[in-house]
């Protein structure tokens, strides 16, 4: 959990904790392997719970790799600003996704591809894709966006990174990638 925290602190810019810092302020991180009916994941504050039925339905050779794939998605979802609360969620999950992929952590079928998906802020890895499509304009967009997130959120926040609203973006990652 360790490289897993380092990597995600790396990815989202946040190199100090505190009321001051780019970072949440928590000691731990905890995880849980638990039953649970309809969930794969959950996580609450610095607690994470993964299914332990779901993690059991895969073979060893794959195991490793999914579950150190949820583990940083979650844990990603830790430590990522939600805009107090005023963020999409879709954006807020994809930028747990964003991690997950930039970890090379998903596995190959099952994940959208590039111009997948009907909004940018549709969640998980259709938003990831476009956070990465905007990354190619902006080297470390999705940390300088997570920074932004710490105390509110604005679509504002996209033309301040990139010199574009949101919607422009979105239009033009749709022509590059068309379907």
């Amino acid at each position: 959990m360790e490289s897993g925290t380092n990597f995600i602190w790396k990815t989202l810019h946040q190199t100090a904790a505190g009321d001051d810092g780019e970072r949440k302020d928590y000691s731990r991180v905890e995880l849980f392997i638990q039953s649970m009916k309809q969930r794969r994941t959950y996580h609450v504050d610095n607690r994470i719970a993964i299914n332990s039925e779901y993690i059991g339905n895969y073979t060893a050779g794959n195991l490793k790799r999914e579950f150190t794939g949820l583990l940083y998605q979650q844990m990603a979802l830790v430590w990522a600003w939600d805009g107090v609360g005023q963020a999409p969620a879709g954006l807020v999950s994809g930028i747990a996704d964003y991690v997950r992929m930039r970890a090379h952590l998903v596995s190959r079928s099952g994940w959208a591809r590039p111009g997948d998906g009907e909004r940018w802020d549709q969640g998980n890895d259709v938003t990831a894709r476009f956070l990465e499509y905007c990354g190619k304009f902006k080297e470390g967009f999705v940390g300088e966006l997570n920074r932004k997130m710490k105390n509110g959120y604005s679509d504002d926040y996209f033309k301040e990174l990139l010199g574009k609203n949101v919607d422009r973006v979105w239009r033009d990652y749709k022509a590059r990638y068309p379907r």
